[in-house]
């Protein structure tokens, strides 16, 4: 069972607030069981180590618009999402990550990059990774303890200028960095899988990205035009996700069978063969959220058509669709 956070009690959550609500928040499908257990046994024969996410299985499904959320991160990873996003503002040489609104006044001092996402990813990850007498060397599991090799995606939307956000953006990274946590590239031709992928998207330069040979971050390519020269040369080492416009490159679709017609049939088909060509995952933004059957008839299509990442904003309703 995956619990949707509750809302927290102030505007803000710091770091350690939000950790200590979704770890409790996390557990819930199973607190009847736990209350049993501490009552009549105590706990620590039923607990372990990583067991922050046990219980939680991953599916491919990016968390859209995460930074709307009450507990940003937190509540696509009770969810069970592979992958997230926080849309980045540098001001003052500090990212800041908006709220639900637009632009510069959805900002405030406290929800900022570091506060948000690599403090809580960076917490999950170091419960995920414990030093016990068991452990014979150091570990690099990833956030889920189902499946603990699973990458998280994390897309970093930039905001502000591209170069100077960007750059911003590698800065902060260095806590990830440091522990050991990121999915890097050696010599531009060798992936090492770490828990965390970063890809930058929105005004992320792709000539900050593609041609360093050594780097821990990659780039979001546009799906529809990977066959543009600018593009042609992208492949997975470069962009491990390509993700596009729905609503733009599809216009209008159908609730019912033949969700698409022929013509956008092959235009889908077409896109995401060029990416699987090149080791390339696919994604779509702006699919329809609303009628519930137009959304739901879309997921599948997408799903059988080989689609890596589903968007989604209502995660309950993603998950109960898995």
């Amino acid at each position: 069972m995956r619990v949707l956070p509750s809302a927290p009690t102030s505007s803000v959550l710091s770091a350690t607030s939000a950790a200590l609500l979704a770890s409790a928040q996390l557990v819930a499908g199973t607190s009847n069981l736990q209350n049993v257990l501490k009552n009549t046994h105590g706990s620590d024969e039923y607990r372990y180590p990583t067991d922050f996410t046990r219980g939680i299985m991953p599916i491919p499904v990016h968390s859209h618009n995460d930074y709307w959320r009450d507990v940003p991160f937190y509540t696509g990873l009770s969810h069970g999402c592979a992958s997230t996003e926080a849309d980045v503002w540098l001001y003052n040489d500090t990212l800041y990550v908006r709220t639900v609104g637009h632009e510069q006044s959805a900002l405030t001092k406290a929800r900022t990059l570091e506060s948000l996402y690599i403090n809580p990813i960076l917490d999950v990850l170091k419960k995920q990774n414990p030093t016990t007498p068991f452990v014979t060397s150091p570990t690099k599991n990833g956030v889920f303890d189902t499946v603990s090799d699973q990458t998280l995606y994390f897309f970093i939307d930039v905001k502000t200028s591209g170069p100077e956000t960007w750059n911003a953006v590698v800065s902060a990274l260095q806590p990830l960095r440091d522990a050991g946590y990121l999915t890097t590239l050696k010599d531009n031709k060798t992936i090492t899988n770490g828990p965390v992928t970063i890809i930058g998207t929105g005004n992320t330069p792709l000539d900050l990205v593609g041609p360093i040979a050594d780097r821990d971050y990659f780039y979001d390519a546009p799906l529809s035009s990977l066959n543009d020269t600018e593009y042609a040369g992208v492949t997975s080492l470069i962009s491990p996700i390509a993700s596009d416009d729905f609503q733009a490159t599809f216009g209008s679709v159908s609730d019912t069978d033949p969700v698409f017609t022929d013509e956008q049939l092959n235009t889908l088909r077409a896109q995401i063969a060029t990416a699987k060509s090149r080791g390339i995952g696919a994604r779509y933004w702006d699919t329809p959220y609303y009628p519930i059957r137009l959304r739901n008839a879309v997921w599948r299509e997408l799903l059988r058509e080989g689609v890596a990442l589903l968007n989604a904003d209502d995660l309950d309703a993603v998950a109960e669709f898995f």
